[in-house]
């Protein structure tokens, strides 16, 4: 099954079980602190992967121009209802965003007038964006990670931040939370490439994302993203999540620590 199709299916709840909740707001609060510092004002973003567009939304609303793309028709629906600008297009299918037209649809922040807007991407080798993200694992169902990267290479301007937010290998809360109900497979199942919904899910090691990405970009920095804070079938407290959150940005950076979160945080640079 394509990530599209099984995305197609999890939409309409995905931010009832996603997005609002407890779990949800505390992770993506994390990765939100990291792209709040790395997109100014008036940058011009690419959104891969983009869901429903709270990312984008967050961006749009500090002033960042954000043009998103997904695999999945009925998130895209979504995000465009939003006020997103986003078109549906595949996380491989990078190498194909750049154009020499302007849509004058593209998110951009107030006051710029239409001569003001990015030239946004749909066909051509330009690098027309100041960086990039992915979150939530929307790259952990990409077979060839290396491809997506080449395609960003071209599209995003050298000296520019991408941020790429992938499931980790290796999260102690999952094995914990499967370990005693002795389901060990599930406990373990980030070790290898594993099956969600019909949809392959891959699981890449740090050495592995930073050779994928080694021909366009420097891997600066990467932490851990719900070390403390659990993945969403955990199900806590309201508060005690939000302690959890406040743990998490002390201790989720650090190195050995940061390994066993329920995502991996990473930050590239465009050379």
């Amino acid at each position: 099954m394509t990530p599209a199709t099984v995305f197609d299916r999890m939409a309409a709840d995905y931010d009832a079980t996603w997005t609002a909740t407890a779990v949800g707001r505390a992770q993506r609060d994390q990765v939100w602190r990291v792209l709040d510092a790395m997109f100014a004002r008036g940058s011009r973003v690419l959104d891969v992967g983009c869901g429903t567009g709270e990312d984008a939304r967050h961006l749009m609303g500090r002033g960042v121009a954000v043009q998103a793309i997904d695999a999945s028709p009925a998130m895209v629906a979504i995000a465009q209802a939003h006020g997103v600008t986003a078109e549906v297009r595949c996380a491989e299918e990078l190498g194909d965003v750049a154009s020499e037209t302007e849509r004058a649809s593209l998110a951009y922040p107030p006051g710029k007038t239409d001569a003001g807007r990015m030239a946004c991407p749909t066909g051509g080798p330009e690098a027309v964006f100041d960086g990039a993200l992915s979150n939530f694992g929307a790259l952990n169902c990409v077979a060839d990670l290396a491809a997506a990267a080449r395609g960003l290479a071209r599209v995003v301007r050298p000296g520019g931040p991408v941020a790429i937010c992938l499931i980790g290998r290796c999260c102690l809360w999952e094995i914990a939370y499967y370990s005693v109900r002795l389901q060990f497979r599930k406990a373990l199942r980030r070790r290898h490439a594993s099956e969600f919904r019909g949809m392959a899910v891959y699981y890449p090691s740090v050495a592995e994302v930073s050779s994928a990405f080694a021909e366009g970009f420097e891997l600066r920095r990467w932490k851990g993203v719900g070390l403390f804070v659990p993945p969403s079938y955990v199900k806590l407290p309201a508060t005690l999540v939000r302690a959890l959150g406040a743990c998490d940005r002390v201790f989720a950076g650090l190195p050995g620590l940061r390994a066993t979160a329920d995502h991996r945080l990473f930050v590239l640079v465009k050379q």
